[in-house]
């Protein structure tokens, strides 16, 4: 062994690449086309409204086609509601207010699109239970935005960085419910999507019901510690 291989200074192991869910590789490509646009971030936001709400009006009253289509204006939606941070973060404009507004937008979307897609399944079988399970689905959604606020503004109030926050939580098992959270939000579009094309909506409705549950109780596993005690 020469002198120069003896003093070369080990290279450090690969990274482990980070798992990113799909609709962040299909959102970042349209991101660096709305980018040479005036489009703000609010302004994808509140296009990615509109198409969550559309999705949410065709999914009302049931039906082969119109939930096929519904399926296709979700996924408009989750594209643009990932390019408005992207475009946001890239133009220097982030802002609370802007994340607030996402949060909303979120709340309002799944919120009806629970309840609208437990009609449709109501008015195709003639059986109330479906409804009720997006109703269901439609509470624990609404739960989950409440929580959002109250742990934001109770972090708020004891002074907390949000790094702060990142370091305190940042455990092995937190990780992996963060993870979960975040995996079955970011792609539920396309649950949505292949339920729809396969003619079986209303099979979704008891575990949004159950989920939607656990997504907001998950909330007190990461965001509910309180250091003090």
């Amino acid at each position: 062994m020469n002198a120069a291989a003896a003093n070369r200074t080990p290279s450090p192991p690969p990274r482990p690449r980070t798992l990113i869910p799909l609709i962040r590789h299909i959102s970042r490509p349209v991101t660096l086309v709305l980018l040479r646009t005036p489009l703000t971030g609010n302004q994808a936001t509140f296009l990615s409204l509109l198409f969550g709400l559309a999705a949410a009006y065709f999914f009302f009253p049931g039906g082969y086609g119109f939930g096929v289509l519904g399926g296709v204006l979700l996924f408009l939606n989750y594209v643009l509601d990932h390019c408005d941070g992207e475009i946001a973060r890239a133009k220097g404009t982030t802002s609370p207010a802007g994340h607030a507004f996402d949060t909303f937008v979120d709340w309002v979307v799944h919120t009806a699109l629970f309840a609208t897609i437990g009609h449709g399944a109501m008015i195709d079988t003639r059986e109330a239970l479906w409804f009720w399970l997006g109703l269901t689905a439609s509470t624990g959604s609404t739960i989950n935005y409440a929580l959002a606020i109250y742990w934001r503004r109770r972090n708020e109030g004891e002074g907390k960085a949000e790094s702060e926050l990142g370091q305190e939580i940042e455990t092995f098992k937190t990780l992996l419910i963060t993870a979960f959270r975040e995996f079955a939000r970011a792609d539920f579009w396309l649950l949505v999507l292949v339920l729809a094309l396969l003619d079986g909506m209303r099979y979704l409705l008891p575990f949004a019901a159950a989920g939607a549950q656990v997504y907001w109780v998950l909330q007190f596993l990461v965001r509910g510690r309180d250091r003090r005690v």
